[in-house]
């Protein structure tokens, strides 16, 4: 990020904004450097300059090609991409493999008390690097800047491929692609009526039982499973704690609608454009329900999941009467001055807890939901520099994980809430123009703040409660 700044200062725009830019793939929570990079291009006067990424991986760009190809049928130029970023995977998985021959250290080691012989000494040294070495699948499918490897990479690029060959008419290289996922994934019952639907396809002099899954990776994972068996028989004779990762999750699918349906002919298929059903989404320890009671009177019900769009959310109205809104909006004026008058600071108080306890009863959860924290926000605009404004005034984001646009995920890591499992707003004014709420497509410490808050109305409730009930003076403040 400095680089980008000191650049900048040079008046090497160019340079600033390829900097920024490279800061930017690595944190692209981060929009207050995507605002560098406008500011940037508007000073140098330039509409389209090719941002480059100076930390990219060859790999990865070449990846992000073939899906962009891919989502836009362009099926052809997706092949070229994918088949790259797999040369490109393999030569990168050896210069990774090659770098972890330096020295080596596990944690959990106690060094300085090692007492090992010569022979105990070597077979450790290079334990810890066949480690290291097993790490590389992770390793490679890491994005930089980024602790979370894309879930299920290498096997996604023959996943992708098996239908981008059907749809190129070369049977027998989906077929191999297809064979290739399974050696990941041999349950996975889309991929098994692909492959019976590819052999239906070949010609009668083909026999199916003679094509096998592609070479390059039979290669790879008769390595990566030798490794793996290596590591774990040696674990415990050396006396250091391993387990092996699950380093291709399945539910990290393609994020399409195309599988190709067995027992189909050719031309129903191409008339329906085999769009059959996407793949299950990961599975989660709780019930997504909703339309349990809203609890309180006069509120009203306007939108569902469905009509929103998405799944697990809901809009509604009437929360609040207007004397509450206007109440809770002087707060602000208040908060300025650091005094928060003790009347408002316990209506704040009741009314987050009445939004909880919408929240629970609506989605009808089987668990408690526990407070992360509860603030108030204001925003103002300001005057004379409003017009030919398109900017959002918060920038499109998920609660608990890091939205990556570019690498069409979310990253569940801090800074993000990553515990976090809903997020409640709550609108107290409506005379101002912009400020739409919308969806797009793609620690602990917080918990304390809640706790605080429940003492100290607590203690207000005790100091202020007299024989006939609570009673707040006006004037008093917190």
């Amino acid at each position: 990020m400095a680089h980008s700044f000191a650049y900048a200062e040079l008046n090497q725009l160019e340079k600033a904004m390829e900097a920024a830019h490279t800061f930017f793939m690595a944190n692209p929570e981060h929009m207050e450097m995507q605002q560098n990079i406008e500011d940037y291009r508007a000073t140098a006067g330039v509409d389209t300059f090719q941002l480059v990424d100076r930390e990219a991986r060859r790999h990865l760009e070449s990846y992000n090609a073939g899906v962009k190809h891919y989502e836009a049928d362009d099926f052809e130029a997706a092949i070229k991409y994918f088949e790259q970023a797999l040369r490109e995977y393999y030569n990168e998985d050896m210069e990774c493999r090659a770098l972890c021959e330096g020295p080596q250290r596990f944690e959990e080691y106690e060094y300085l008390g090692y007492k090992g012989g010569l022979y105990e000494a070597i077979a450790d040294h290079y334990m810890q690097v066949l480690v290291c070495q097993h790490e590389c699948v992770r390793e490679l499918a890491t994005r930089p800047g980024r602790l979370s490897s894309i879930e299920n990479f290498l096997p996604l690029h023959y996943d992708y491929l098996q239908f981008a060959y059907y749809r190129v008419g070369e049977y027998v290289k989906a077929l191999e692609c297809s064979k290739a996922y399974l050696m990941f994934h041999p349950d996975d019952e889309d991929v098994l009526d692909n492959v019976d639907y590819y052999e239906s396809l070949l010609d009668h002099s083909i026999d199916p039982a003679s094509i096998e899954a592609r070479e390059d990776l039979a290669a790879f994972v008769k390595r990566h499973n030798l490794e793996s068996e290596l590591i774990k028989s040696a674990a415990e004779g050396l006396g250091f704690l391993y387990s092996e990762p699950n380093y291709w999750i399945s539910y990290g699918g393609r994020q399409d609608e195309n599988r190709v349906p067995s027992g189909v002919n050719v031309e129903g298929a191409e008339v329906h454009g085999l769009s059959m059903g996407k793949r299950s989404p990961p599975k989660i320890d709780r019930d997504l329900r909703e339309g349990g009671p809203l609890l309180y009177e006069n509120i009203t019900f306007v939108y569902n999941s469905e009509q929103l769009n998405g799944t697990q959310r809901v809009l509604l109205d009437n929360v609040l009467s207007e004397e509450q809104c206007r109440e809770l909006h002087s707060v602000a004026s208040f908060g300025y001055e650091g005094r928060v008058p003790l009347k408002s600071a316990r209506l704040f108080y009741d009314i987050s807890e009445k939004a909880w306890k919408i929240v629970e009863s609506y989605f009808m959860l089987n668990s408690t939901l526990y407070f992360s924290y509860t603030h108030m926000v204001c925003r103002t605009a300001l005057s004379g520099q409003q017009d030919r404004r398109n900017d959002l005034s918060h920038p499109i984001h998920a609660d608990n994980c890091l939205l990556d646009p570019e690498a069409n995920e979310c990253w569940k890591e801090p800074p993000a809430y990553t515990f976090r499992d809903y997020s409640a707003l709550l609108y107290m004014n409506d005379d101002f123009e912009g400020g739409e709420f919308i969806f797009t497509e793609m620690d602990a410490k917080t918990v304390t703040e809640r706790i605080q808050a429940d003492e100290v109305i607590a203690i207000l409730d005790q100091e202020q409660r007299g024989k006939h009930g609570l009673n707040i003076n006006p004037r008093d403040e917190l």
